[in-house]
């Protein structure tokens, strides 16, 4: 039997969990330079890392209280992709998409 290619014969599982961590690693990074970067910056770097992230930030806002200072709404974000990602993980999971790395059964 042929070993199974842990690339491409989950790809649907890859794909997904790559891009919610690509946004939840942006998150952070946006988070943490905001510390030193003005929000109207013409700084490339930091316009990157709104450009990909305003959508997350625009969807967290609409589900979290008032209260919450727009500074810190990044890092709410990371905890809802975090979320995101174990629901994902413990979808594919329980289908038998995800992929394994040995046998248990020695």
């Amino acid at each position: 039997m042929p070993a199974a290619n842990l690339w491409w014969d989950f790809l649907h599982f890859h794909l997904p969990n790559y891009a919610l961590s690509v946004v939840m690693y942006t998150l952070i990074g946006r988070f943490l330079l905001a510390f030193f970067v003005r929000r109207d910056s013409n700084n490339y770097i930091w316009r990157w890392f709104c450009r990909l992230t305003d959508w997350s930030v625009a969807w967290v806002r609409a589900i979290t209280p008032l209260f919450i200072a727009p500074l810190w709404l990044p890092l709410v974000g990371v905890f809802w992709v975090m979320v995101a990602r174990l629901v994902f993980f413990a979808v594919m999971y329980n289908l038998g998409q995800v992929p394994t790395v040995g046998r248990a059964d020695g």
